[in-house]
């Protein structure tokens, strides 16, 4: 959930900005809320040391890790508001909160979650990362650390929300040692944390409806980042907010529209390490890998899909001959000509 490509540190007079600014390492623009300070060294290639903080080593250590940082604590407060509004709803019995409850959490979630992440870009969920590598020239090198950080950042937020609410847990499941998963309880609430799919859905019916709603995010997504359509500007993280939310009302009941694989496979990992055993890995048939592939594919074909018929802008493959096929044979003939070379 959530994207865009991240921003850069310039050197320049202390000011306010709220917009958008150009990514050197992509050739993108992303929404970048902050300020710049006056600078006096270099660190690294980019890289700018604010007057009077030359000798913070803090300050050095955060600056190469502030992507990953920013994509951690924005996947982390993503969590803490999706699956906090999921835990209330439940264990309140509905007397706090209805489905339409669980939409607006999850739609602040990812709103709040964007802002916390501007510098990096605000993907929080590798799928969006991986469909920015595709098709906006974001850096492939940059994938791993984003996707770690993502997942880790979802796994600090579920455990939170699991110490948040352990004593709840504990009175609805009926007991402090009982820790039951859909589909093998009425009372269960490892659902707080990850997607269980509703027991009608075949395999075919569970890809599908993953594969659908992250497509429909990717396309949405461009689309609100395209300034040559009518796009979203600074106003962007208020409008996923409402992508969110009709994603949610609209396409989450079946498998409850989990979109992101650091989402996902964190909190349930988070929920197997607390005790709530094999069931899962094992419950919907074995669909927790359903949230992990399906995620990739729906975004790629979304990015694809408005890159194909909507998109002009020239970072897309799409809008290079034989829609980028030709970088690809490109590469191949060059790696060709190494392998043959006799030197």
């Amino acid at each position: 959930m959530g994207s865009w490509t991240a921003g850069t540190l310039v050197s320049m007079s202390t000011t306010k900005e709220i917009g958008l600014i150009a990514n050197q390492d992509s050739g993108s623009t992303s929404l970048y809320l902050g300020s710049h300070e006056s600078s006096t060294r270099d660190i690294s290639s980019g890289i700018q040391v604010p007057k009077g903080q030359e000798d913070l080593r803090w300050y050095e250590y955060r600056t190469y890790g502030r992507e990953a940082f920013s994509e951690f604590f924005g996947t982390m407060i993503l969590i803490l508001f999706g699956d906090g509004v999921v835990a209330q709803v439940l264990l309140s019995h509905g007397q706090k909160g209805d489905y339409q409850s669980i939409s607006w959490g999850w739609g602040l979630g990812v709103m709040l979650g964007v802002y916390v992440s501007g510098a990096s870009g605000a993907h929080i969920n590798p799928a969006v990362t991986f469909a920015n590598c595709v098709f906006r020239r974001f850096p492939w090198r940059k994938f791993p650390v984003y996707a770690i950080s993502q997942i880790l950042g979802a796994m600090c937020g579920a455990a939170i929300v699991y110490g948040n609410y352990k004593s709840a847990i504990d009175i609805f499941e009926g007991g402090p040692d009982i820790r039951t998963v859909p589909g093998y309880s009425n009372t269960a609430t490892a659902g707080i944390f990850c997607t269980y799919p509703a027991e009608f859905m075949t395999k075919t019916g569970q890809f599908f409806s993953e594969f659908l709603a992250s497509a429909v995010l990717m396309f949405m997504i461009f689309a609100l980042k395209d300034d040559k359509n009518l796009g979203a500007g600074p106003l962007t993280p208020l409008a996923l907010f409402f992508v969110i939310f009709g994603i949610g009302a609209c396409f989450g009941w079946e498998t409850g529209y989990a979109t992101n694989l650091a989402r996902d496979f964190g909190p349930r990992l988070v929920s197997y390490m607390l005790g709530y055993g094999h069931e899962v890995w094992a419950a919907g048939s074995y669909y927790f890998w359903v949230p992990m592939v399906a995620p990739f594919l729906g975004c790629t074909f979304g990015g694809w899909l408005y890159d194909v018929f909507l998109y002009t802008g020239l970072e897309s493959p799409i809008n290079t001959p034989w829609m980028g096929l030709h970088r690809i044979f490109r590469i191949l003939r060059q790696e060709e000509v190494v392998l043959t070379s006799p030197v």
